[in-house]
């Protein structure tokens, strides 16, 4: 068996780390809240003042945790896929708000590393979930 052989029967056994199905799906979903809760919090001063923060956080761990949910692949490949949808969705959530002038661009940098960091965490969590849904709890 050649080298080039070896290699393309190797690829095909091997799983990709990240799911691109579930992911656009789980990104799909935080787009949509986040930019639902922007677009609220423009009009709402309450819910800018009160909800922005904590609804960001929460929506990119919610985005990641749906994902995990739905592939259940392991904690690397949940956490890492968490990041990438939770910094996505904060992301553009918060380019919205700050497009609309409610949020400072400077803030932009900031929000989306922790909606990253926030979304791993999600994602871990919802690996947990996979693991428990497939013990029967």
């Amino acid at each position: 068996m050649s080298w080039e052989t070896r290699v393309k029967s190797q690829a095909s056994r091997e799983q990709s780390v990240i799911e691109t199905g579930p992911l656009i799906r789980a990104t799909l979903v935080g787009i949509i809240l986040q930019m639902a809760m922007y677009a609220l919090g423009h009009f709402s001063h309450w819910i800018a003042v009160n909800v922005f923060d904590f609804g960001a956080m929460m929506i990119s761990a919610s985005a990641a945790y749906l994902y995990a949910m739905m592939t259940g692949q392991g904690y690397f490949s949940s956490a890492t896929a968490g990041a990438v949808v939770g910094g996505t969705c904060g992301f553009l959530g918060i380019g919205l708000s700050a497009l609309l002038g409610d949020s400072h661009i400077g803030y932009i940098p900031t929000a989306t590393t922790i909606a990253v960091f926030v979304g791993a965490i999600g994602g871990i969590f919802g690996q947990l979930a996979a693991i428990l849904r497939s013990m029967g709890y």
